[in-house]
């Protein structure tokens, strides 16, 4: 499903802070078209799958499949610096609901199956090992307030 929408986080993660990690030589080109490429697909995403009445792709009111596929792929941008991940995501208030909806109607599994993101993203940016993803992630504080 990422790649029919054309969207794929692996890329910029690559060329941004995992690369350096693995020792791979950093390219600002490529993290440029990267993220190029990763805006124009969530602008996509937004615009064109999330727009029914429901809270899931295509106006569903339950993750498929292909929500849990897309929601992972995007999760990938965990990885980066905090104010990258600010920056590429915030604009995104549709995308971020969703993917907060799909960790919500998925948990407790939701956070098990991004454990080891979590781990990596600590040890690459020295934070402390948390248990949960609302201690360690942002995406959830990019919505806005429900008050």
């Amino acid at each position: 499903m990422a790649f029919m929408l054309g969207i794929s986080s692996a890329p910029f993660v690559l060329h941004t802070v995992l690369g350096a990690a693995l020792g791979i030589p950093m390219n600002p080109q490529a993290a440029a078209e990267a993220e190029k490429v990763l805006t124009t697909s969530l602008s996509k995403l937004e615009s064109v799958w999330l727009t029914g009445k429901g809270k899931f792709l295509l106006g569903s009111f339950q993750p498929s499949i292909a929500d849990l596929s897309l929601v992972c792929e995007i999760m990938q941008l965990e990885l980066l610096h905090e104010k990258d991940r600010i920056r590429i995501l915030s604009p995104f208030k549709k995308v971020l609901k969703w993917i907060e909806d799909t960790r919500t109607a998925t948990s407790p599994h939701f956070e098990e199956a991004h454990r080891v993101l979590f781990r990596a993203k600590s040890k690459f940016h020295k934070l402390p090992i948390e248990a949960n993803y609302e201690s360690i992630s942002s995406m959830k504080a990019m919505l806005p307030s429900k008050m």
